[in-house]
């Protein structure tokens, strides 16, 4: 029992002089780690000391090279600045200079001009006592004053004024009385036209037989359609009136009239008269007045005895059959002057057949002349320029009107083989043409409008019948078109009496059954 007491208090005490012993050890090992802590900072410090002062040693001395660089730049651009303002003040000095210069100059011009107005107005001040010196002693030498010379003056200029009025006035009345002859044979020259009734008819009108008085109701058809459609195809003025088994063809076109006068001959034959049929008929009658056309300008060119003529020129001459100019048919004028001046060319000794070409081919343009802009003198130039004849025919043929002067002879007979023709008894009638030309203009305003497929004009210029594409021109519009073409009529045109203008618009719609 005290054995084991012993050892416990044995055990006790090591353990006490272990912990001391412990602890002791444990202290000096700490208090040697912190001196050599304390070492190594005060090392780190120290060191650190001397870095910082070379690293600020090292940015104070850039700081100085960098504050050096900017300080010369500065001075640089100093010293520039000072020399381009030493540069502005050597102009602005130099520009002053020649201000002064200037000024200088201006002052002495003035002063001189100053002195020049003085001296001026000295010597005008003399001129003015001169003149007045000179008019006293002009008064008193003719005895008269300024006054009263003035009224003679006035008085004289007068009397020549009234002695020039009355030979004016005489000369006005001699000029009106010539005028006032001049326009009473005009008078008494329409009056007399007015009777050729024949003439005019057998111009603008043709007469179709029919087999009886029946056919005129089938020509006519179901509420008119045939003979509109007729009359819209053609552009002629069919006319159906009490004249027994007859009727009349109306249009100022004689190629038209041709046209309607065949179809319509051909439907009455053919007995089937409807707006189908009629359209064939019409395209038929077509086809031939063109064979007809051609056969005509090929007679022309045989009768002349003028060969090689280009086939569209014969195509043109065949035209002119159904071509009038002051109611004389061109077609037979061309060739009466062709074979005129072919004579006077043979008799001359002159080139006969060049004459008789050009003679023949002179009033080409007329073929297509209400197509085309220009006089039928330039437009048959230019069909002959375009269908490779000679610049001797071309040149022969340009001057019959006195457009161009003629450079050779044969130009010269065939203007006077032209004027013979054209003065014969009958063949000039002014009428016919003005009233040709009038609906001829009539057709050409109502083409001129964007949206009319054709336009005719018939009852011999008493209405202008208007053919419209339905796709272009919708019903309201129709009305606004009537009304401009209307307008522009009125503008444009001198007329007896009123046209009407009748605008067409219809819609088709066609299908075949196979």
């Amino acid at each position: 029992m005290v054995i084991g007491i012993y050892l416990i208090l044995t055990g006790i005490i090591c353990a006490i002089i272990g912990i001391g012993a412990g602890y002791m050890t444990r202290k000096n090992i700490s208090e040697r780690k912190i001196g050599q802590a304390e070492t190594l900072a005060k090392e780190i410090l120290d060191k650190a000391g001397k870095d910082s002062e070379t690293v600020r040693k090292e940015k104070l001395l850039e700081a100085k090279e960098e504050i050096h660089k900017w300080r010369t730049e500065a001075e640089r651009e100093n010293k520039e600045r000072r020399t381009e303002v030493k540069k502005y003040e050597k102009r602005v000095i130099q520009k002053e200079e020649v201000l002064d210069k200037k000024l200088q100059n201006l002052e002495k011009k003035e002063s001189t001009l100053t002195e020049k107005l003085k001296v001026a107005t000295q010597k005008e001040e003399e001129i003015e006592e001169i003149k007045v010196q000179q008019l006293t002693k002009l008064e008193n030498i003719s005895g008269i004053s300024t006054e009263d010379a003035r009224k003679v003056i006035m008085s004289n200029a007068e009397r020549d004024v009234r002695r020039d009025m009355s030979l004016m006035i005489k000369e006005v009345e001699t000029q009106a009385k010539e005028e006032a002859e001049k326009k009473a044979r005009e008078i008494i020259g329409y009056a007399i036209q007015k009777c050729a009734a024949d003439h005019v008819a057998e111009t603008t009108v043709t007469v179709v037989t029919l087999p009886n008085d029946e056919m005129k109701g089938r020509i006519i058809g179901r509420e008119g359609r045939n003979i509109r459609t007729i009359e819209t195809l053609t552009g002629i003025d069919l006319i159906i009136d009490d004249t027994p088994e007859a009727v009349i063809l109306s249009g100022f076109d004689p190629i038209r009239r041709e046209i309607a006068r065949i179809a319509l001959e051909k439907l009455i034959a053919d007995g089937r008269i409807h707006p189908a049929r009629i359209e064939e008929m019409v395209e038929k009658a077509k086809k031939e007045v063109d064979i007809i056309i051609k056969e005509y300008g090929e007679q022309a060119a045989f009768e002349t005895g003028v060969h090689g003529l280009h086939p569209e020129l014969v195509r043109l001459l065949g035209r002119l059959n159904y071509r009038t100019s002051y109611g004389q048919n061109v077609l037979k004028h061309s060739m009466e002057v062709s074979n005129l001046a072919g004579i006077m060319a043979s008799e001359l000794g002159v080139d006969a057949r060049l004459a008789k070409r050009a003679g023949l081919l002179h009033d080409i343009g007329k073929a297509v002349d209400y197509e085309m802009e220009g006089t039928h003198v330039e437009i048959g130039m230019d069909l002959l320029r375009r269908y490779k004849e000679s610049k001797e025919v071309i040149h022969a043929m340009s001057t019959h009107h006195g457009d161009f002067e003629p450079q050779s002879i044969e130009a010269v007979l065939v203007t006077a083989a032209d004027a013979v023709s054209a003065a014969r008894p009958g063949a000039r009638r002014e009428t016919l043409e003005a009233y040709i030309k009038r609906l001829e203009k009539l057709e050409e305003i109502s083409n001129s409008y964007e949206g009319v497929d054709k336009s005719y004009a018939i009852q011999a210029g008493r209405e202008i019948r208007i053919v419209v594409k339905p796709e272009n021109v919708n019903d309201e519009e129709m009305r606004l078109l009537a009304r401009e073409i209307t307008k522009r009529i009125e503008e444009e045109l001198e007329y007896p009496g009123q046209i009407k203008v009748s605008i067409i618009r219809e819609t088709r719609a066609i299908e075949y059954a196979k």
